[in-house]
């Protein structure tokens, strides 16, 4: 199924969480001066400009990335969350009003000796990634899920796999499972993150127990609800699944969390949940 543009969803809660998460990851892997692999499964055209039909129709980003930019102009946020947020800016330098992708906030962060591969399947999309980053990813127009087989383990033994499908198709959440039991084969000392939406269906309810069988010793599960549930379908917010977790991420989003469900949430049904086992 090609329907879905991320186009509609940019700089809203679920990206705040996802690339937060991203970035913290990315941080922790640049500590050593080896190379890191970032492999994209579904990396969207790159950018969004908020002026567009797609993001402009539903202005997800006002409940979003624009309450987190208004409220910094006037508030001290914590070490992780102002990181996040300076990496949001860098991208954004010189753009029209927009928010960055995962592929841009990548190469905004990735070294010289650092590489990326980027897989989208939408056509449109594809063509929007490959004119703006060409020069500095390896960019597919094909399977994620399939793509990722051929890249584990990476040359330098390090590297960081986002995974985040729209979801729209219920096999997504069987094939994120059959996807990271082969990774976790293939290259057991990845940092693999995957985000998964929060909907009142039994697929999204029971994904968190199934990943968590896949590394019961060391994994970080993180969700966000931002309002209560409502409809079959509504998405009322969103998680982070990581194997392999970075040893301080727990403790940084325990300082970044309060803050972001205090200005994305509701105040009445919002919360957040963050469990971890470190090895």
């Amino acid at each position: 199924m090609l329907s879905y543009r991320h186009g509609f969803h940019a700089g809203n809660h679920a990206d705040v969480l996802k690339h937060l998460v991203q970035v913290l990851c990315l941080d922790y892997l640049q500590q050593k001066p080896t190379g890191v692999s970032y492999i994209d499964t579904h990396a969207g055209a790159g950018f969004y400009h908020f002026g567009s039909a797609f993001s402009a129709q539903n202005r997800e980003f006002d409940s979003g990335i624009a309450k987190l930019r208004a409220a910094a102009a006037s508030s001290e946020f914590p070490p992780p969350l102002q990181r996040y947020l300076d990496i949001i800016e860098a991208c954004c330098k010189g753009e029209a009003e927009g928010y960055p992708g995962s592929p841009a906030i990548a190469l905004q962060m990735l070294r010289e000796q650092d590489r990326a591969h980027l897989f989208e399947l939408h056509p449109n999309d594809h063509e929007n990634l490959r004119k703006r980053f060409h020069h500095s990813a390896r960019i597919s127009e094909s399977d994620g899920f399939a793509g990722l087989k051929a890249l584990l383990p990476p040359p330098s033994k390090r590297a960081l796999v986002l995974i985040d499908p729209p979801y729209e198709d219920k096999n997504d959440y069987r094939n994120v499972i059959a996807a990271l039991k082969d990774s976790q084969r293939r290259f057991a000392n990845g940092v693999y993150t995957l985000w998964y939406p929060l909907i009142p269906r039994e697929e999204s309810k029971d994904l968190g127990r199934r990943l968590k069988a896949l590394s019961p010793d060391n994994y970080l599960h993180i969700k966000l609800s931002v309002q209560a549930p409502a409809g079959e379908h509504g998405m009322f917010g969103s998680a982070m699944f990581v194997i392999n977790p970075p040893w301080q991420l727990a403790a940084q989003l325990e300082q970044a969390m309060p803050v972001i469900e205090q200005l994305l949430g509701d105040g009445v049904n919002s919360s957040f949940e963050l469990n971890s086992a470190i090895r």
